[in-house]
């Protein structure tokens, strides 16, 4: 057990060295180079320019620039190419922001999708079913931010919520339930967006898998022995479909916070 944990990290070690090589590698081999961040502001001369590569180590050979980029990386010291402020702080500040809105709408992605999903199954080729399997392709088949400015000026101009920025302009120094209550009336349209493709997804998935298990012979046996429909469907069936889904969830996360961040841009 030992020498196989040993084994299996020595290669993911090595998997991340090659890795990182590739990535550092790209960035460099892109048109341009860091110095450039900003080529437009008159303020970088040739001058500021020459000192910006002295201060990032750019006008060091590539291999010593890997080596000083990944020694401040693992010592939490990099800093923005762009501002020179840290980046850890950077991201630590929209992480604040991105992490309510991808935790409310990963609650709402899977309260709503497995409910939908197995009733999908059960009644299938119901209407139901019908509807649910055409709603959901609708939203898989839309783009994002078109669907993000339809539900702007819709809910704008008919329910009047707010759907700009984290907090109502002026509310800093109100009680703090204002503000929670504000905050969070703040996150509804943009967690409703982030969770509806989720929903779309994840609902067929959860309809495929109820298919396939209810098609397995100990289900037609339980069928035979004359239980209840509901104990077929919900005790035996149910149980064994939502199994695949501890590893779903695993590969739907970067989705859901890539999608945050993109939402972010919309609403902000």
């Amino acid at each position: 057990m030992i020498s196989f944990l040993a084994r299996s990290i020595v290669q993911k070690l090595v998997t991340l060295f090659f890795v990182s090589i590739v990535s550092f590698a790209v960035v460099h081999m892109a048109p341009g180079e860091p110095s450039q961040v900003d080529p437009m502001n008159p303020k970088f001369t040739p001058e500021v320019v020459e000192r910006f590569r002295k201060a990032f180590h750019l006008d060091e050979p590539l291999h010593v620039q890997y080596l000083l980029f990944y020694g401040d990386l693992l010592r939490g010291k990099t800093v923005s190419w762009k501002d020179n402020q840290p980046v850890l702080a950077k991201i630590w500040e929209r992480f604040l922001n991105s992490l309510p809105l991808f935790l409310v709408g990963s609650l709402l992605t899977w309260t709503i999708s497995f409910p939908l999903g197995v009733q999908a199954a059960v009644k299938r080729g119901s209407l139901l079913d019908k509807t649910t399997t055409f709603t959901a392709y609708f939203f898989i088949s839309i783009p994002g931010f078109f669907f993000a400015y339809l539900l702007i000026v819709g809910v704008v101009e008919v329910l009047r919520v707010p759907v700009v920025g984290m907090e109502t302009f002026g509310l800093s120094q109100a009680p703090l339930t204002h503000r929670v209550m504000d905050r969070i009336w703040h996150l509804v349209i943009p967690s409703i967006l982030g969770a509806t493709v989720g929903v779309a997804e994840l609902s067929r998935y959860v309809r495929s898998q109820m298919l396939e298990v209810e098609s397995q012979d100990y289900i037609r046996t339980a069928r035979a022995k004359g239980l209840p429909q509901d104990m077929v469907h919900y005790k035996h069936a149910l149980r064994n479909a939502l199994l695949p889904f501890v590893t779903m969830f695993g590969l739907m996360i970067p989705g859901l916070i890539g999608g945050s961040v993109i939402i972010e841009s919309i609403f902000s």
